[in-house]
């Protein structure tokens, strides 16, 4: 027997106090709302009773969160995906936040026992002006209760539609890929953190194809445009661009101005105004 469930959840600000309205289908639903920082944030926690997912269960999740309002969603304890005799478990939640709305998605890992197959999809809307911090954590078998994941499969899809995508297939036969320094290495566990804000991201595409068009010329002035915010960055000492830094621009035309040159995968922020060789 399947357990399929359908689970949506709506934050809106109402006299300066978000409040929660969901509805349910199936077994699956959330507790009282809480406020443990105050009315403008409100905390609630997903209850699945089945306890886990299981062959030909599906799970479909849904939270909007309106213009000005903040929630924050948990679970009491870890996603299951246990063993399939066939066919796969499917998990997708879908958040969708307004302009002003900001969201915590913060619920506790997934956990994939050996023989399931499963697939665990998370799509993110954001209006711009929108702010969303989440993670995602998953856990491959139970090798401390010598329990390890020999089996099966898991597909993990994180997405901000036209922005950013990340995708993973794992087989536990793949053994090259669980074990290889290239692959997992060995470890047994994969996590994403994640942090948005969202921009006009119709704008900055638009600002993008002129600069494409603009380098076609010899002599072109220095345009420089705003590069969207990426999820996660890291220090620019170890050759990585960091998008957070102020103001985010760069020399479209590579012309070596100081600051703005571009070697490999380096980025180097520079100032918006001036401009460079080229020009």
């Amino acid at each position: 027997m399947t357990w399929n469930a359908t689970l949506a959840l709506d934050y809106t600000r109402q006299a300066g106090k978000t409040v929660a309205h969901f509805r349910h289908n199936g077994p699956l639903r959330i507790l009282q709302s809480l406020y443990p920082e105050g009315d403008a944030i409100c905390h609630n926690v997903i209850v699945h009773p089945p306890g886990g997912l299981v062959g030909g269960d599906t799970l479909d999740l849904k939270f909007t969160v309106g213009a000005d309002a903040h929630g924050l969603v948990t679970t009491p304890g870890a996603t299951r995906f246990y063993r399939s005799s066939g066919e796969p478990a499917l998990q997708r939640t879908h958040l969708v936040l307004e302009p002003g709305a900001r969201m915590e998605w913060l619920p506790l890992e997934a956990i994939c026992y050996s023989g399931c197959l499963a697939e665990n999809r998370l799509t993110m809307t954001l209006a711009p002006g929108a702010e969303l911090i989440g993670w995602d954590v998953t856990a491959l078998g139970l090798p401390a209760a010598n329990l390890p994941f020999e089996k099966g499969s898991f597909c993990q899809h994180i997405e901000v539609p036209g922005v950013w995508l990340e995708r993973a297939r794992l087989q536990a036969s793949d053994t090259l890929l669980m074990n290889s320094p290239l692959g997992l290495a060995g470890q047994r566990c994969m996590a994403s953190l994640f942090l948005w804000r969202a921009a006009n991201w119709s704008a900055i595409a638009g600002k993008r194809r002129w600069t494409r068009r603009a380098r076609l010329s010899k002599r072109t002035p220095c345009a420089p445009w705003p590069v969207p915010p990426a999820p996660m960055g890291k220090s620019s000492s170890s050759g990585y661009w960091r998008p957070w830094l102020s103001p985010p621009w760069h020399c479209s035309n590579k012309c070596g101005w100081p600051g703005a040159a571009i070697s490999g995968s380096r980025r180097r922020p520079v100032r918006a105004s001036g401009q460079c060789k080229a020009g």
